[in-house]
């Protein structure tokens, strides 16, 4: 147990050498990607209408 215990305190410090972090950098919004985001804008909100509609007929 003791070989054990001397060879976990020996590998600790490699492991905690990590890469730093690098902050993602987003990409622009494209033309397609604004296209699809109007339709589905567009979509719920013809959704919303149509349970507004159903459910002040009730």
């Amino acid at each position: 147990m003791r070989p054990l215990i001397f060879l976990c305190a020996l590998m600790m410090p490699f492991q905690a050498h990590a890469a730093s972090f690098q902050r993602p950098i987003p990409n622009p919004q494209t033309a397609t990607a604004e296209g699809w985001f109007l339709f589905a804008s567009v979509a719920l909100l013809l959704a919303l209408a149509a349970v507004q509609w159903l459910v002040t007929r009730r």
